[in-house]
């Protein structure tokens, strides 16, 4: 057998864009001959997979996953809508985010060197569901909660999101949490309260209102006296807490979530939250209707 050398590995990964992992054991099954090896990873799938890479993949699915205090988001990406409703691929996500749960892994280059439930890696599998689906797939971001957590999924998966109550575990507070999460969901909340808003995204706040104040014909002592009323409005979007609630507007979340902890004897805060919104920030694929005809003829 030829000698298998780092360099060889690293021609077939260039030739054929598949993992350096991939590349190695396909050599070594090919007794180091590269050509037979190229033609091994096209038949296995895993050329066909690599492919795909590089085509765009901002659809896709959020999922949540709560079992007894852990709790998990994640969003992995396809390419199309139809993909998302596929039961192989949900049951793939699941999987992920099952995995996340139990190996805690610190981000997602962790997660894909986790093992997979069904054998291999993350990673591994990753591979084999592009070949086998037939459509580029990513798994984007996730985070991972332990305490009490409540969850809501949004649109058959379009939009998830997890809240992490410093609060005992009982039905009233998840309750709460679960209707915590709606008001994230709908309002699009950037932080839980003004405490938590740096000071570079005030400073900046203020500096734009004080230029539109000012646009308007304000002089400038009179446009800064005017920044500290708007800055108002800022937290009142930007901040949960702050933000008009959504079963009353006409009470603040902060005010509801204090009669609830009342009512109920016990102390209730937010520690934390996190909305995921499909696709959000990515590149979407634009389609052309008369050149996808053309590849259909073709």
């Amino acid at each position: 057998m030829a000698e298998i050398t780092a360099s060889i590995v690293k021609e077939l990964r260039e030739e054929t864009g598949c993992g350096m992992m991939d590349c190695k054991k396909a050599l070594v099954e090919c007794d180091g001959d590269k050509e037979k090896a190229a033609e091994y990873l096209r038949e296995k799938g895993l050329s066909k997979a690599a492919k795909k890479a590089g085509r765009i993949a901002a659809e896709g699915i959020v999922y949540n996953y709560v079992n007894k205090n852990v709790g998990v988001v994640v969003e992995v990406n396809a390419e199309t809508d139809f993909v998302a409703k596929n039961a192989d691929f949900q049951g793939f996500v699941a999987n992920i985010a099952k995995t996340i749960a139990e190996k805690n892994p610190a981000d997602v280059e962790a997660l894909l060197a986790c093992e997979y439930p069904t054998g291999g890696s993350v990673s591994d599998e990753l591979t084999n569901k592009i070949a086998t689906i037939g459509e580029n797939m990513n798994i984007r971001r996730f985070t991972r909660m332990e305490g009490t957590i409540a969850s809501y999924t949004h649109d058959g998966g379009r939009i998830g999101v997890m809240v992490l109550l410093d609060a005992p575990e009982n039905e009233a507070t998840l309750e709460l949490g679960k209707k915590l999460a709606m008001q994230i969901a709908c309002y699009s909340p950037e932080y839980v309260a003004i405490a938590d808003v740096p000071t570079d995204v005030v400073a900046h706040e203020k500096e734009v209102l004080k230029i539109q104040a000012m646009n308007e014909g304000k002089p400038e002592n009179i446009a800064e006296k005017m920044v500290e009323g708007r800055i108002r409005k800022f937290y009142d979007g930007a901040c949960l807490l702050e933000q008009a609630y959504i079963m009353d507007e006409d009470i603040k979340v902060s005010k509801h979530i204090d009669d609830v902890a009342k009512e109920n004897g016990i102390s209730i805060s937010v520690k934390q939250f996190v909305r995921y919104e499909k696709g959000e920030g990515l590149e979407k694929r634009q389609d052309n209707f008369a050149e996808e005809i053309a590849n259909l003829v073709k």
